[in-house]
């Protein structure tokens, strides 16, 4: 378990917590969700599903993340009431992220921060938070995720019958942004232009012709 360093966030469980018979005391109030996550995230994003329209696992890199034991779990009590309430929550984890090991490098993009809103029954108010923050994030080569039990609204990219956001617990995820985050981005020309300046010249093979196609509609060069 990490304990953020001046107490303004709550601690981060690492996967080698979730190896014992019961989690770190600080957390123990919250273990049921901590747990309900930790194996959602293990078999339904680190595994294939049906229905999602693609071969390969929900999300690509949460196996991987989790086997280097940079997938971290945080609670957050209460109920914010609005998405400037939530966002406010989420600066300290946020700025940890950034300090957290690796910092740099090809390892970096493993690195995740979830953080829980058992309490929530609104769930509205996370993906209003999420659209809220989208931009900004993005701008700072960061992915905001939403997922609730909802069901959430957003459909699959591969399905639009799936909904794959959908988990246990409400909660935020927080991730470096990678190349092949495009199709999450390309709807909005702000967090298209956060994308080609940060990967313009290293664009994959199977986005390239999209990628230039928003370039040229932005008038922004884009890799070739």
């Amino acid at each position: 378990m990490l304990v953020h360093p001046t107490g303004q966030a709550h601690p981060l469980v690492e996967p080698a917590d979730f190896a014992g018979p019961r989690l770190p005391e600080e957390v123990a109030a919250h273990e049921p969700q901590l747990r309900a996550v930790f194996a959602w995230a293990g078999e339904y994003l680190g595994g294939p599903h049906p229905d999602l329209g693609r071969r390969g696992a929900v999300c690509p890199f949460t196996d991987t993340s989790l086997q280097r034991g940079l997938f971290y779990l945080s609670v957050r009590a209460g109920t914010p009431s609005d998405p400037d309430e939530l966002a406010a929550l989420l600066l300290h984890y946020r700025d940890w992220f950034a300090g957290l090991e690796p910092r740099t490098g090809p390892g970096a993009q493993f690195k995740t921060i979830l953080v829980l809103f058992p309490d929530l029954a609104e769930f509205g108010v996370v993906d209003r938070t999420q659209e809220l923050l989208k931009a900004e994030y993005t701008r700072l080569g960061l992915m905001l995720g939403e997922f609730h039990p909802g069901p959430p609204q957003k459909a699959g990219l591969w399905n639009p019958a799936f909904r794959p956001l959908h988990s246990p617990v409400p909660l935020l995820a927080i991730r470096h942004m990678v190349p092949t985050d495009f199709p999450f981005l390309r709807d909005d020309d702000t967090t298209v232009a956060a994308y080609l300046q940060r990967f313009g010249g290293r664009v994959p093979t199977h986005l390239r012709d999209e990628v230039r196609a928003a370039a040229d509609r932005l008038s922004t060069p884009a890799g070739s």
